[in-house]
Order: C-alpha cells, then structure tokens, then sequence
C-alpha cells in the first residue's frame, strides 16, 4: 500500500504558504493504520525493544499500539503539568518560542533499549529534547522513528547522533 496516498496534502494550513500533510485520513482508513503499524512491527520485532516512548499528542495513536504488539512498555512523553507523578522535564527552542516536555521519573527504570516514535519529523527539535530526555534517565536510544519526514526541513540534523527511520518521506 502506498501510504502517502492515503495522507491529505492541505494547502495553507495552519497560514498561507504552508502544505500540511494530514495523517486523519490514515487514521480512518483501517486497512492503511494497521497497514502502517504492521510495517513498523516488523521492522522493531526483533530487536529487543524494551519501551516505546512516544511524543503527546499524535505519536502516542502509533506509539500505544506499537508498544502492545511488541510487548513492551508504554511511555508517554507530555506538556508540563499533565504527568501527576515526579518528572524530569526539558526546554527546547521552536522556531517561534520556546516549548517544554516531561517524562516520569521513573518511567524507565530496567528500560535499557528504547523506541522513541513521532508521528512527523519537522525541524528536530522534539524528537532532540525527548532524546535528551530518554538519555537522561539512562537508557539507550534504539532508534528514533516517525510516519512522516518532511526532508527538506533537514530535521534529522538535530538528531543526527541517532539511527532515525520514516516510513514516508516528503521532499518538498
């Protein structure tokens, strides 16, 4: 199945001049969801993954599932003031801003080998914090993987230290 078939291109959104690409219509389209997740369960079987951490919101569709079929813990990576257990929690730079992110404490202890999934790959700096996050907290990052690369934002430069895998990539 082609998977960037399945994803809608929306012109000028969120503002004019910027193409979005909508993972809503692969969500509601069951054949190609479970299409995405088979593909991303074969490619992690067998590499001894002890975690999925998953970013707020979107990864955690993939990311839960993802976690089940593996048979391997869940963690959720969220916004300040959502976990209600002691967290660490790290600040980035967005183009516009400044963004923060936490993770339990806790979240990871005996995790040694970890996923860490996204949906969409854009400038970097998200799947970059949470990496410093996962590293933090002493586990090793077995890879970093999201649905959607959008290339031409060079996004893997931030994470460059890491092996990074996108199930589709879109180059412009």
């Amino acid at each position: 199945m082609d998977i960037k078939k399945v994803i809608r291109e929306v012109p000028d959104f969120p503002k004019p001049g910027i193409l979005f690409y909508d993972i809503t219509t692969l969500l509601a389209n069951p054949k190609a969801y479970k299409e995405v997740l088979d593909r991303f369960t074969e490619r992690y079987r067998n590499r001894s993954i002890d975690a999925v951490v998953a970013i707020e919101s979107r990864g955690f569709i993939f990311g839960g599932a993802l976690a089940d079929r593996l048979g391997c813990s869940f963690v959720p990576v969220r916004k300040p003031g959502k976990l209600p257990w002691k967290t660490r929690s790290v600040s980035y730079q967005l183009e516009y801003g400044k963004d923060t992110l936490c993770i339990h404490e806790d979240a990871l202890d005996g995790k040694k080998n970890v996923l860490i999934f996204d949906d969409l790959l854009a400038t970097g700096g998200t799947a970059a914090a949470v990496a410093q996050l996962v590293k933090g907290l002493g586990a090793k990052i077995a890879e970093i993987a999201f649905v959607v690369e959008l290339t031409f934002l060079n996004g893997r430069e931030k994470i460059k230290d890491y092996d990074v895998f996108s199930l589709v990539e879109y180059d412009a």
